[in-house]
């Protein structure tokens, strides 16, 4: 692991996920109550001991550096770091990062004089929890020039994954980004039993790429010298032809959190008894950075299939299948059912007469709700979205695939009901 660097791209403006995205990059999204979006690939590094590791970023990036400056300050003695790279205009580029491969190639002044066989490169929005040394491992056994992770997906989600067609020996023939669901009939999988290509069944016929990669230093630094600005769309369907491309096929759970639909689906999975990715293991904890706060205080409550972060404060409310993040507060009488709630950056010290308080205020009732850092929700206001609508930008709210959102340090007036 000494002889492998890992680059970790920090993705580009992140509409998919607007509001969330407005004011910060897609990694430093919270998650989970306490977490950052961040923290999932750089704590699967840290438990490969893969110890150097550059974060690629370019857009709203000052509290993506802020966390990362606070959380990951390694052995001084040894020689890890995790530094954040973010775009800038050079003798020979003033553009911003175009696509995935070009802010690799953009970034590659910083990293290449750094002493490593392998290039491990990974998405910062993404939810999993993955061996690391398991794959590079499978990279050099194979003497592969590329290999890329890969799990089994339906037809379903193939329309939006990139999907690799096999051979009969089960190596990658073929790569489409996205393909359109009238061509998935000439691309589902069939492949020997045992072959590198396994895993597939009837709910699950096609392969997809996770967009996490592993590269041989001298094929990244020569591919880095050609045409193309993606990986997915460009790099690895040219590299088919004259690179050893493998797969690696991963059978846990993934999720691509890039849109409102798939963070708010990720963040309530985790309330569930079988929740399919939790942050509950015994030997690979995510990190994240340590805030010191104190345990949360409850009075009167009723809490269930929720996840209640440190440092709330939850006065005769109702919570059911919620994610409730650090320090927020909720009022009486409130009722928070399938909610989202990101917590807040700081406690009020005071506030002034006839303002709004930090946190939802009493007899508020949210259903189906993301409520960013900071936000302010007045008493009575109702978010429940009773008429359905799947798009709409309101008085202090958003609505996106059906879900409320209140954006970071947005506020809700009194009387509003959705």
């Amino acid at each position: 692991m000494q002889d492998v660097l890992t680059l970790i791209l920090g993705g580009g403006r992140g509409s998919r996920l607007f509001p969330l995205t407005h004011m910060r990059s897609k990694p430093a999204v919270p998650i989970g109550g306490k977490y950052r979006l961040i923290d999932i690939p750089i704590s699967n590094c840290l438990h490969a001991d893969l110890k150097r590791i550059f974060v690629l970023t370019q857009f709203n990036s000052a509290s993506l550096n802020r966390h990362i400056a606070q959380t990951y300050r390694l052995d001084v003695f040894s020689d890890g770091f995790v530094e954040v790279l973010a775009a800038e205009q050079t003798p020979g580029s003033s553009d911003w990062f175009q696509g995935t491969a070009d802010a690799v190639r953009q970034a590659a002044r910083h990293f290449t004089g750094y002493d490593a066989d392998h290039y491990l490169i990974l998405a910062g929005d993404h939810l999993y929890r993955m061996d690391f040394c398991d794959m590079i491992e499978s990279h050099i056994e194979s003497r592969a020039d590329i290999t890329i992770a890969a799990q089994p997906v339906t037809p379903g989600d193939a329309t939006q994954l990139g999907i690799f067609r096999f051979g009969g020996d089960g190596q990658i023939i073929g790569f489409e980004e996205k393909p359109k669901a009238s061509r998935l009939t000439e691309m589902r999988t069939s492949v020997p039993a045992g072959s590198t290509a396994g895993g597939v069944s009837a709910e699950k016929p096609f392969v997809a790429s996770m967009g996490i990669y592993v590269f041989s230093r001298e094929v990244l630094l020569e591919i880095l010298q050609q045409p193309g600005i993606d990986f997915g769309k460009e790099i690895i369907p040219k590299s088919l032809a004259n690179q050893r491309v493998h797969p690696y096929i991963y059978r846990g759970y993934w999720a691509d959190v890039g849109t409102i639909d798939a963070f708010y689906q990720a963040n309530i999975q985790l309330t569930q008894r079988t929740a399919p990715f939790n942050f509950f293991h015994p030997r690979f904890p995510i990190y994240t950075h340590p805030r010191f706060l104190p345990g949360t205080r409850v009075h009167g409550c009723r809490i269930d299939g929720s996840i209640v972060a440190e440092g709330c404060l939850l006065d005769e409310c109702d919570v059911s299948d919620s994610v409730v993040g650090i320090r927020t507060h909720i009022d009486r009488g409130s009722k928070v059912t399938r909610s989202v709630l990101l917590g807040a950056d700081s406690y009020e010290e005071e506030l002034a007469a006839g303002n709004v308080p930090l946190g939802v205020g009493r007899n508020v009732v949210l259903d189906r709700v993301i409520v960013d850092k900071n936000a302010r929700i007045a008493d009575g206001v109702r978010l429940v979205n009773a008429q359905n609508v799947q798009e709409a930008d309101g008085d202090g709210y958003y609505i996106r695939n059906g879900i409320i959102i209140v954006p970071k340090g947005g506020e809700v007036k009194a009387g509003t009901s959705i």
